[in-house]
């Protein structure tokens, strides 16, 4: 396999308009900036004729091919099958949709297992499903100093009762990486089936499903450059066992089901846009003529590579600072920080930095649990989350606004 060639930063920038306007932007984990190649693909994609899908016209054709090009580039991504890629509003509300069809197979006695350290929306949607039906909800604590969510900390909550677990492939505030293959072997040991949000992790690292153990991921495009909306993945044959209710002419094939209604096809072209652009991060000799998995191996090795880096001096820098407090310490994190400045709120930290031109807000961001078990209650600290425009430049322009309140 050819190395890959150097990071290319400069290159990169170049494709994201609003990095021209001069802010850096550390809000990635909430959304990236999209690279001009997406936008395009949607433009194109909303101006172009389109029908329903279908085989007659063009113009039908021309969606199908959308839907399935989607499809397909998901799978290369995730390395999963296309046929098992389900299309969402949000992931959100993906974890919703299955959460209440699964639910149906539960009852008094059964056990659905969270974890503490996670976004709400892999807390939330498992909690009210449980309590729908009288199943039991057991939590896996994680490590408050660290930031460790380890697997005897998920095994010590299952049960021959368990029916399924929900974890985090990385946490969206911290960076914590649970060594999610260990969680999966421990999980199917008691017959159980376990989703994954993969949400903070799918920006950041290569993702193999099968690898990872995982029976359904999710995820959210706009977390890696592309637009607003969620997707699912899982084995079609998983998915074939359920029936979501849906309308009675709505076609019941794998993965149609569960899509309610037409698909938006302009951000599905422009999903498939922004992998295509992970795929190219790192481009090497020939690269264009290798699969489109391969290249994006290779694109988000680099990736991490470069984002390591910039984590390294970005924890180096705000751990000179005494007045700072870095929340946890995970041994295999994201690039993300999360931290508190003594004397000054999280507001005030982040509108001190957006006086600057960097964008670091504050808050729980959604991982509730996480903050309050990490004694920062509902308001949570400030986050710097790194994405793969990120420079050493930004980072030193971060440190400095925090190291001028920080006295």
């Amino acid at each position: 396999m050819p190395a890959p060639t150097a990071f290319d930063l400069a290159r990169v920038r170049a494709d994201f308009p609003a990095l021209a306007e001069g802010t850096a932007y550390f809000d990635g984990p909430g959304g990236t900036q999209v690279p001009r190649q997406v936008a395009e693909a949607i433009a194109a994609t909303m101006i172009s004729g389109l029908s329903n899908r279908g085989q007659v016209t063009a113009s039908e054709r021309r969606a199908e091919e959308v839907v399935l090009g989607a499809r397909a580039a998901v799978a290369d991504l995730l390395g999963c099958d296309a046929a098992g890629v389900v299309f969402a509003r949000s992931m959100t509300q993906a974890t919703y949709d299955l959460a209440r069809l699964l639910a149906r197979q539960w009852g008094p006695g059964d056990e659905v297992v969270v974890s503490r350290l996670d976004h709400d929306s892999n807390i939330r949607p498992w909690l009210q499903a449980a309590d729908a039906v009288g199943a039991t909800v057991r939590w896996a604590d994680f490590d408050a100093e660290t930031g460790e969510l380890a697997v005897e900390d998920v095994r010590a909550v299952l049960s021959e009762r368990t029916r399924l677990v929900a974890v985090t492939g990385a946490s969206n505030i911290l960076g914590t990486r649970p060594d999610v293959p260990a969680i999966a072997e421990a999980v199917h040991e008691v017959g159980a089936l376990l989703f994954v949000d993969g949400v903070h992790l799918t920006p950041h690292a290569p993702v193999d499903v099968t690898a990872l153990g995982a029976d359904f991921y999710a995820c959210s495009p706009y977390k890696f450059f592309g637009p607003h909306h969620g997707l699912l993945v899982a084995r079609p044959e998983l998915l074939a066992q359920l029936h979501p209710d849906k309308l009675l002419p709505s076609s019941d094939a794998v993965p149609e089901r569960f899509e309610l209604g037409t698909l938006p096809y302009e951000l599905l072209a422009g999903t498939t846009a922004a992998i295509d652009y992970l795929a190219d991060l790192a481009p090497t000799p020939g690269g264009g003529e290798r699969p489109r998995r391969q290249r994006l191996l290779a694109s988000m090795r680099a990736v991490e590579a470069h984002e390591d880096e910039l984590l390294e001096r970005l924890l180096e820098g705000l751990g000179r600072l005494d007045a700072v407090r870095l929340h946890g310490s995970p041994r295999r994190r994201t690039p993300t920080a999360y931290f508190s400045v003594a004397g000054h709120s999280g507001r005030e930290v982040h509108q001190q930095l957006a006086a600057r031109g960097v964008n670091a807000p504050a808050s729980n961001f959604y991982a509730l649990e996480a903050s309050r078990w990490l004694g920062l209650g509902d308001a949570g600290a400030v986050r710097a989350g790194l994405a793969p425009y990120t420079s050493a430049d930004e980072v030193d322009r971060l440190l400095a606004g925090v190291a001028e309140l920080a006295g």
